[in-house]
């Protein structure tokens, strides 16, 4: 059995990437929804939808035992309904999915020292406050600080990154969170990481940044522990297969700025 890990677009691919430095021995099927990205600006019936036909493809044509939802925006909006309603439609009671959100919170409230977190995030996810609501559930005592980010998306995707209107751009989203005095910044999507340095340097040594990525992997170890009986049911073969809903070449080229250069081959699919 595979482990299927899910995005609206490249951005889980940072995600992807710790956990096969984690756990090289798991083969892992990684879909990636480029021809309907960004998530961020569209409803929570519409993200619900899109998961739902993710998850379909993962359970029932890649033989995937657990899925990941690397989105933030897709697990602050759907991963619940998704979970409820789903899930318990499949013939097989060890299948899971997992989001990134909550791991996230928790590393968050694990690191500062202040009681001052920022988040960046798409408009999807800030309007969710779904990690208001899981931070304060953590620490009541917390005060969050989010920005809704929603250039960022469309210019890593188009390869932008490293462009000085980005970082300009970068600049003026983070200039209310640095004047909260934040010592913690929550990179509250998957596509955000591949900014870290200029995130960091914007906001100086004194404030700790946390990503999906590295919260996952570490989550996953843990649940596998407790779940010894989905753990024993994965493949132990290695590799991983690429999937993206739209131009498998442009998806490629971007990918391997993720990966520096060493990524496989890229695969079209459909979802319905």
């Amino acid at each position: 059995m595979n482990i299927g890990v899910f995005d609206s677009g490249l951005g889980g691919l940072t995600v992807l990437k710790e956990l096969t430095r984690a756990f090289p021995e798991y083969h892992y099927i990684y879909l990636g929804d480029t021809a309907r990205n960004p998530y961020g600006t569209r409803s929570k019936e519409t993200i619900t939808q899109y998961v739902r036909e993710a998850a379909s493809f993962f359970f029932e044509q890649k033989n995937c035992e657990l899925v990941i939802v690397a989105c933030n925006t897709a697990s602050a909006d759907a991963l619940r309904a998704v979970q409820q309603t789903y899930l318990p439609t499949l013939a097989s009671p060890t299948k899971r999915i997992l989001g990134v959100l909550i791991p996230t919170a928790e590393a968050a409230v694990a690191a500062t020292k202040n009681k001052r977190i920022g988040i960046i995030a798409t408009r999807g996810t800030v309007s969710s406050a779904a990690y208001l609501r899981e931070i304060g559930k953590l620490d009541p005592k917390i005060s969050v600080y989010q920005k809704a980010t929603p250039l960022l998306v469309p210019l890593i995707e188009e390869g932008w990154a490293t462009r000085p209107e980005t970082r300009s751009i970068l600049k003026k989203y983070l200039r209310s969170l640095k004047d909260a005095a934040i010592d913690t910044l929550i990179l509250g999507c998957t596509h955000y990481p591949i900014l870290e340095k200029d995130v960091r340097r914007i906001m100086g040594k004194q404030v700790q940044i946390i990503t999906s990525a590295a919260a996952t992997h570490g989550r996953l170890d843990d649940y596998l522990m407790r779940h010894p009986d989905l753990a024993n049911t994965l493949s132990t073969e290695g590799g991983v297969e690429y999937f993206t809903t739209d131009d498998p070449t442009r998806f490629s080229d971007l990918g391997k700025r993720v990966f520096h250069g060493n990524m496989g081959t890229v695969h079209r699919v459909e979802l319905a």
